[in-house]
């Protein structure tokens, strides 16, 4: 599984939203301690609104991965066959929870957007760009579950599709490169 720019992209983002995330707190931290007066009121704030986009786009990248809870003891008890058509079931229902993810979560933005819905703070955050993680993240893990889904309806590969087997892209990172038995 190599990676493609859609993988490049969300994983920059990801490490810049983080990065932000964490520098951000940082200041607000050393702010608080050294110099209190310059301590900024809106750090956690802006922290979590950094996190949430973080985790929204990393659920993307799960799908990718095969790293999303589910019942690998289930899966692994049966035949490969089988095997791929559970994943493709699971791959339906993982659409349908996205679409209905997606749709809620636009009408949650278009809502925060029409209301010109704002924070407490005194930063003044439009709601609308922090409720937009959530059907952004959607669009994204359906794209992914497409992707997923063609594969197992048509490009099935038993010895590099079933549970169990370690994809190349971890055995680059450090892992072990044992099959498991």
């Amino acid at each position: 599984m190599r990676d493609t720019w859609w993988d490049k992209v969300e994983r920059l983002l990801i490490g810049l939203l983080g990065l932000a995330a964490m520098i951000v707190g940082l200041v607000q931290v050393v702010g608080r301690y050294v110099a209190p007066r310059y301590a900024i009121s809106w750090a956690e704030e802006v922290i979590v609104y950094l996190v949430v986009w973080g985790i929204m786009l990393a659920a993307s990248q799960l799908v990718r991965t095969d790293g999303h809870v589910r019942p690998d003891l289930v899966l692994r008890a049966v035949s490969p066959r089988v095997q791929r058509w559970m994943e493709v079931a699971n791959c339906l229902v993982a659409l349908a929870f996205c679409a209905g993810l997606a749709w809620y979560g636009w009408s949650i933005v278009e809502t925060s957007w029409m209301l010109d819905e704002r924070s407490s703070s005194d930063v003044q955050f439009p709601m609308w760009l922090y409720s937009a993680a959530v059907p952004t993240g959607a669009a994204l893990m359906s794209g992914r579950y497409v992707i997923r889904l063609y594969r197992y309806l048509f490009a099935f590969d038993p010895a590099t599709m079933t549970v169990g087997h370690i994809p190349a892209h971890e055995l680059s990172g450090g892992a072990s490169s044992a099959a498991p038995e």
